[in-house]
């Protein structure tokens, strides 16, 4: 591969595609986004953008991917790229390489929520820090935890929309919507269960209601504080856009944590510690060009 070939990069989220020609320094040449359908009208339309944006601006040397999930992000895995258990009707077995193969060069996938990590700890709210949490709380809830600009993994993606917060069944009877856990914490705080839940999206009701979302969250923002000591937490998503909820969930995480950490990134009130993110929905895209920059740099 040349340092002069494109990036190809992909944001696919649960509910659109947007899809990008890059220089590698960043520098976006063609851009579109499309709806999240199934693989069969998805794979020939982003094919199609690419096809048309080389022809138009360049070779492109690698694609970068960042997903909704669950997804098989190891390399070594004979299933890398392919979409495993996901609710996405449609979508399970189905694998960014075949759909990208045409092209003859390196597909490197992770996570929507790690490229978006990715994007912030190069170019956003997370500029500075040696570990970053970001988290997504929208169609659906995710975390990708990034040390030095590469993101962590186990035997898979962390998962952390899928711990399951305490929940008082007298004050929230809400029995959460996840097919998987029911009362997990996408079940509970995410756009769909807070629209199952109330009828109106968050934004659209009072303080209340925000409190106790911001409870829900705090449980994740102090466990994630506990189990990665990040520098810094990003909270993103639509539901985070909601006034009020990212200042409830500042002093419900600080109450949680009650002094436990002391450290100086943890500022009084959690101001500059729990943040929105600085690209806002520009960075999952940034993440992908980034992806496909590590492909071209060890390619």
């Amino acid at each position: 591969m040349s340092s002069s070939d494109l990036i190809g990069a992909v944001e696919a989220g649960g509910t659109k595609f947007v899809l990008a020609v890059a220089t590698a320094a960043g520098e976006i040449l063609a851009r579109t986004r499309m709806p999240t359908n199934t693989p069969s009208e998805t794979w020939p339309a982003m094919q199609q953008f690419f096809a048309q944006a080389s022809a138009d601006h360049g070779r492109i040397g690698a694609f970068g991917i960042a997903s909704f999930g669950p997804i098989d992000i190891d390399p070594a895995s004979p299933r890398y790229g392919t979409f495993t258990t996901t609710p996405k009707e449609g979508w399970s077995g189905a694998r960014f390489h075949d759909a990208l193969g045409q092209f003859g060069v390196p597909v490197v996938v992770d996570t929507d929520v790690n490229g978006a990590a990715i994007g912030e700890w190069m170019a956003g709210a997370g500029r500075g820090c040696r570990t970053l949490a970001y988290t997504t709380i929208g169609t659906g809830i995710g975390t990708g935890v990034v040390q030095n600009g590469r993101s962590l993994m186990g035997i898979s993606h962390f998962e952390s929309g899928h711990i399951m917060p305490p929940r008082d069944a007298v004050l929230d009877p809400f029995a959460g919507i996840c097919p998987y856990h029911g009362d997990c914490l996408e079940g509970l705080a995410s756009g769909p269960a807070i629209e199952r839940r109330w009828g109106k999206s968050l934004d659209q009701l009072g303080p209340d209601e925000t409190a106790l979302i911001a409870r829900y969250i705090a449980h994740l923002a102090s466990t994630l504080v506990l189990l990665h000591m990040p520098d810094r937490l990003i909270f993103g998503g639509g539901v985070m856009k909601a006034p009020g909820l990212v200042e409830a969930v500042r002093r419900e995480t600080a109450s949680r944590l009650n002094g436990y950490v002391s450290h100086p990134a943890l500022d009084e009130g959690l101001q500059t510690y729990i943040v929105t993110p600085g690209l806002g929905d520009d960075a999952g895209i940034t993440g992908a060009i980034a992806l496909g920059r590590q492909a071209i740099a060890t390619g």
